[in-house]
């Protein structure tokens, strides 16, 4: 339906703007030498869609619309990963082999990993 863009662009502009915020504090701590940032938000993201998914679905069987603005709106505007593609595409062309490999393994395994926590939570706790 016409309406769906609705939620999905509140929750994707929520999304962002969480992502920003996040990214941009991450590198006031830690500076910019390491995507620090970005990974952050990645692994944040997944345990957040991950627990999203279960409460949503399994658990309190919300309203379509809940799902559309949170899990796609918001996670999907939070979530960086294309960000993520340039951040070690960048690395690489920067001769920094070893950064941009070790940057897209432990991106993939800490989110994927997250993801599966967001979810044995969202199952325990909820």
């Amino acid at each position: 339906m016409l309406w769906h863009w609705i939620p999905v662009a509140i929750g994707g502009a929520c999304g962002c703007v969480s992502r920003y915020y996040l990214a941009e504090s991450v590198y006031h701590w830690l500076h910019r030498l390491f995507p620090y940032g970005i990974l952050a938000v990645n692994v944040l993201g997944s345990l957040i869609i991950g627990f999203l998914a279960i409460l949503f679905i399994e658990k309190l069987h919300v309203a379509p619309v809940w799902r559309l603005a949170l899990i796609v709106g918001f996670c999907g505007g939070f979530t960086t990963f294309s960000s993520f593609s340039l951040d070690a595409v960048q690395l690489a062309q920067e001769g920094r082999w070893n950064a941009a490999i070790f940057y897209v393994v432990i991106t993939l395994v800490a989110c994927i990993v997250a993801t599966i926590i967001g979810m044995l939570l969202a199952r325990e706790f909820v």
